[in-house]
This record gives structure tokens, sequence and C-alpha cells, in this order.
């Protein structure tokens, strides 16, 4: 238990130093950005006292280090800064959007647990017989081959060409009724959530084949344990580190935002706002939506690896390495 322990507070450590390393990555590459502040909020043909002015305004006129100082403890606050095109608070427009991409990640990341985990552990099990490592190999072949703007393309043109009761691109407005929201991305889902399934269907076989080669399995069929009490107090348990820590990983690219299907599905989500960010050169979009993606992935894989800690005492006394 002490070694848990341990290894829980040097993740949180880690989790803390690279949480501001990513701060001021992000924060110096998007000074890097062609264009500058000024230019666009004022456009080319401004004068220089407008850009002196409009630099005042903003605080760029203030050293670098002020600046990213004003802007980390702000983001620590909820302040993310105004965009620059539209002239709202950033935050206002993520709180908008936050709830369709956290729905979004849902419903992919449920196929994902409900489908893929069951799908590996099925054909991890049968690996053994032909048809089993086949279908396996299928399906986390075909959904981790086929890209999501492919796969994302020829969704929409199925449902525009055959009415299959599937409703896209009702998301323009933001303040519709739940139930609307869902059905709207039952199809984005579907696709981002194919990739989602393969690869943890993928991972979940792998696991379960490797555990089921390990001594302590040899010996509990030479002891005449069951099938079922072989898989549920042996397998599923050693097996589940690195699922988990696959899952870890796509919730946190999930909650990012899937950019490629926001934008091909025309998702208000924050993947979608990312791109239209990067595309105005609106910098305090950018930022804020980067360290979000980024936040994301490095807490959701910080707790995971805590979880799998917890799960697997070894990967605390082995420093992580599994």
């Amino acid at each position: 238990m002490r070694a848990v322990l341990r290894w829980t507070l040097t993740r949180l450590l880690i989790m803390a130093v690279t949480l501001l390393g990513t701060s001021v990555v992000i924060f110096f590459a998007v000074r890097q950005m062609p264009g500058g502040y000024e230019s666009v909020v004022l456009g080319p043909l401004a004068s220089e006292e407008q850009r002196q002015a409009a630099a005042e305004r903003y605080g760029l006129d203030q050293p670098v280090l002020v600046q990213y100082w004003h802007w980390v403890t702000g983001a620590v606050q909820g302040d993310f800064g105004i965009s620059l095109v539209s002239q709202v608070p950033v935050i206002q427009e993520l709180a908008l959007r936050l709830p369709v991409t956290v729905t979004l990640a849902l419903m992919a990341l449920s196929a994902a647990v409900l489908i893929g985990v069951p799908l590996g552990v099925l054909t991890g099990l049968r690996s053994t017989s032909r048809s089993g490592g086949a279908l396996g190999r299928t399906v986390a072949g075909l959904g981790i081959s086929v890209p999501e703007f492919v796969l994302g393309s020829v969704a929409l043109f199925v449902v525009s060409s055959v009415a299959s009761g599937f409703s896209v691109g009702n998301l323009a407005s933001l303040s519709g009724e739940p139930a609307t929201l869902v059905r709207a991305l039952v199809l984005p889902a579907a696709v981002l959530g194919l990739y989602c399934l393969a690869a943890t269907a993928r991972t979940t076989r792998d696991a379960v084949m490797n555990v089921l080669v390990e001594p302590h399995v040899t010996a509990a069929v030479a002891r005449g344990e069951t099938p079922g009490h072989i898989v549920r107090h042996h397998v599923l348990r050693n097996a589940s580190v690195p699922v988990l820590t696959l899952l870890g990983t796509i919730t946190a690219y999930l909650l990012g935002g899937a950019v490629i299907v926001e934008t091909v599905f025309n998702i208000p989500g924050v993947g979608s706002y990312m791109v239209t960010g990067l595309g105005r050169h609106d910098y305090a979009v950018v930022q804020a939506t980067v360290l979000l993606a980024a936040v994301a992935f490095i807490v959701i894989n910080t707790v995971l690896d805590i979880a799998a800690s917890l799960v697997d005492p070894r990967v605390a006394a082995a420093g992580g390495r599994r």
C-alpha cells in the first residue's frame, strides 16, 4: 500500500509539472503563428497609432513573462480572455460548445466500453480457434484502418441519399432539447466510435491473450478451476491495465475535441471551435482550446494511471512499467 501511495503522489507531482510546462509551450507557440493580435483585431490597413492602442488594450506592450503570468492565472480562474474576432469571452463559447463535445465523447466511449471490451475478451479467449481470431482481426483492422473523414463522408452521402431517419446538420443552434442533441449526434458518434471500438477490442484481445499464457493461469487450470472462475478472477483483472490506459487516451482525445468528425458533420463543438480559431488567427481561442485538450489528456491519463495501480499494485511497484 505504501508503494501505491508513493506512486500516486509521484504521478500527481508529475501531472502538475507537466501542466505547467504545457501551458508555457502553448503560450509561446501561439505567439509564433503568423500575424499579430493587432492585425487580427484592426486589419492590415490600421495605422501605427491604432496598433499601439490595441497593444495597450490587450496588454501586449507588457513584458512577455508578465503576459504569460496574467494568462495562466486567469486560465486557472476560468478566464481565457476575449475572442479577438467575436469580442465574446472565450469561456462563454466553451460553456456552450463543451456539452456537445462531452455528449459526443460519451456516446463514442460507450461503444468502446460496451462493445469493444466484450468483443476483445471473446476473441481473446477464442484466439486458438480460426473463426474467433479472424473475427477480432477483421473488426479491429477495418475500424482502425478506415480514416474518420472517409467514413464520415460516406455516412453523410448515405444518409442524405436514403431516408434513414437520422438528422444531420441540426446543431446550428445549441439551445435545443437534450433529446434533439443526442439524436443529431448518433451518426457522428457511430463514425467516431468505430475507431474507439476497434482499438479497444484489439487491445483487449491482445491483453487477454498475454494473460492466458502466464504461469498463474496455467496453475489455475491445473487446479481444476472452472473456465468462468479463471476468466473473472485471473484474466480480466490482469488484462484490465492496458485497456484502462487505452481508454484514458481515447477519452482525453474525445474530450479534447474530435476535430475531424466535428468538422465533417458541422458540429459546433470544441474541436470545430479550435479549427475556426486557427483559420481566423484568433489566438485567445487557440490558446484556450489547445490548453483544454492538453489538460484533459494529462489529467485523465494520470487518474487512470492511479486507478491501474489500485487494480494491479505491480504497476506502482514497477514504477509504471507495464
